[in-house]
């Protein structure tokens, strides 16, 4: 019967350990998800802009981005601090964007394209003078 005693305690004793390693794996993982959750949910400012860009608002950005880099940067930085506080909350479509540009000093330029309709077709207005032109000769 002893035997039994010490087995049973034995038993006891390995299933309070299993009991404490399986709480301790639960913690740690609920503190790896949380961990995950926060560098997850911290983004870059550059993201934070974007997901407020509209219509043709990237492009405006990405030129931007690539005619004056450092400039870009700290409007990028100090437009994600606005929409994070919540004063900015509107949707920032390519025009908003150019003219916040403009307005600080920053004349981005933007390939223009100007299409009129020929035939029933949209021809580049470039294209028509072109033609037109030598036909015309």
């Amino acid at each position: 019967m002893s035997e039994d005693k010490d087995l049973e305690r034995l038993q006891a004793k390995r299933l309070e350990e299993m009991r404490k390693n399986l709480s301790f794996q639960r913690k740690q993982s609920k503190i790896t998800a949380s961990e995950k959750e926060q560098k997850g949910n911290k983004q870059s400012p550059r993201e934070i802009v974007i997901k407020q860009l509209g219509y043709r608002g990237l492009e405006v950005l990405q030129n931007a981005e690539y005619q004056f880099p450092k400039e870009t940067q700290i409007i990028v930085l100090k437009l994600s601090e606005l929409i994070s506080s919540g004063d900015i909350n509107e949707v920032l479509d390519g025009g908003n964007i150019l003219a916040l540009f403009r307005s600080v000093g920053i004349n981005v330029r933007m390939k223009t394209k100007i299409n009129v309709e020929k035939d029933g077709k949209f021809v580049s207005l470039s294209d028509k003078l072109s033609k037109s032109s030598t036909t015309e000769e």
